[in-house]
């Protein structure tokens, strides 16, 4: 970005204009909610307090997450109850995870099945920051055009940049796995496990930082943020991982000998 579009762009974010550019990577063309009025999500950071990725709480001892954010065990610190992560608020709740648990099935070349589930040390204490979210049936669906939120605490720039000072949120339409797949967006490469969300048009969607995050649809966790073509690119609409594809995987890991006595 050159120093011209860099000045135009701090002073539109100073006015509160989003700046959709190439180099905007974070929550595009979206707004900081109601502090705390996002209960479930969490921040997923190295032991050293760097954000990485988005996450939701399922239960009081579990996450969801993608795949991809798997840093390992000990590089990782569980954070909830945060709005800004740039101040401490007294808020916050921070917890090392147990173990991880990423979809046997999960493909680095093609990101399907692109699911993680983290066991924390110690549950969370549910209150007024904190609270959990409500998870699809198996197999359930979610019409095309419905209105969905997607939050995260996204980078400012592909390099890194400066993680905004507070989470951020924006609401994006449920498109149809046909178009998704159309020789003018993702040419087939969209598996059943998959789901997008966003404008044709481009302009809102979820970017780099935001990955693990919740996808939102009437009241219940349809989707975790996974990949996509850029930024809020014009027919490249953002990608998530199911949720409703793996209620039975996550049931079932949570229920299993690791998972039996905390399922609550």
């Amino acid at each position: 970005m050159d120093l011209p579009s860099l000045l135009l762009c701090i002073l539109l974010e100073l006015l509160a204009v989003n700046c959709f550019d190439m180099a905007a990577e974070r929550i595009v063309g979206g707004y900081a909610p109601v502090p705390h009025s996002i209960k479930y999500i969490v921040s997923i950071q190295t032991t050293d307090n760097q954000h990485i990725c988005g996450g939701s709480l399922i239960n009081k001892y579990w996450v969801i997450t993608a795949a991809h954010c798997n840093i390992g065990v000990d590089n990782m610190m569980i954070v909830a109850g945060d709005y800004s992560l740039s101040i401490y608020e007294g808020t916050e709740q921070q917890i090392l995870p147990q173990l991880l648990v990423p979809h046997p099935g999960h493909n680095i070349l093609d990101n399907n099945n692109d699911i993680m589930l983290v066991k924390l040390m110690a549950p969370v204490y549910l209150n007024s920051y904190v609270s959990i979210a409500l998870l699809p049936r198996q197999d359930a669906s979610i019409a095309e055009g419905r209105m969905c939120r997607v939050s995260g605490w996204g980078y400012t720039s592909p390099s890194g940049g400066q993680i905004p000072s507070t989470l951020r949120t924006v609401k994006i339409p449920v498109i149809s796995t046909e178009k998704c797949n159309s020789t003018e967006s993702f040419s087939g490469t969209i598996t059943e496990n998959m789901l997008c969300a966003g404008y044709s048009t481009g302009g809102k969607d979820a970017c780099k930082g935001d990955s693990g995050g919740p996808l939102v649809c009437e009241g219940r966790l349809y989707g975790v943020v996974s990949w996509g073509r850029g930024c809020a690119e014009a027919m490249f609409p953002g990608v998530y991982t199911a949720v409703s594809k793996y209620r039975r995987w996550i049931d079932d890991t949570i229920s299993s000998s690791y998972g039996r006595c905390d399922n609550n």
